[in-house]
């Protein structure tokens, strides 16, 4: 496999726990983000095959960022990471352009079929 991943999450905790899913699973993880802004700086930095990115951060949420890394490149794939409850962020987010979204806390199965199917 070997696809580059950057991973966006405020809590450090969610970030090492889908790291740890992904690297164990064959994926390479190019950087992380703890919020919107910082994920906008990585992903032009490190041009990942895709991001994972929480929709509820502080300075720039997940969305905003969503929509100026697909204005950057309109076949960015990014995969939103929701708590239970966000149903309609979600469903902001797909119209944004998001490939697909995974709750938390993460199953690893669901997880790497949500990130297998955006990269086929």
């Amino acid at each position: 496999m070997g696809q580059r991943i950057l991973i966006v999450d405020d809590a450090a905790f969610m970030r090492m726990m889908i790291k740890d899913i992904l690297v164990k699973n064959g994926f390479e993880v190019v950087g992380e983000a703890q919020d919107g802004q910082e994920a906008v700086e990585k992903y032009k930095e490190h041009k990942p095959d895709l991001v994972t990115m929480d929709i509820t951060m502080p300075e720039k949420d997940g969305i905003t960022a969503l929509k100026e890394i697909k204005q950057m490149n309109p076949d960015a794939i990014i995969i939103m990471c929701s708590a239970m409850g966000q149903q309609a962020m979600v469903i902001d987010a797909i119209q944004a352009g998001a490939k697909d979204f995974i709750v938390k806390p993460f199953q690893a199965d669901r997880v790497i079929e949500a990130i297998q199917k955006a990269l086929s």
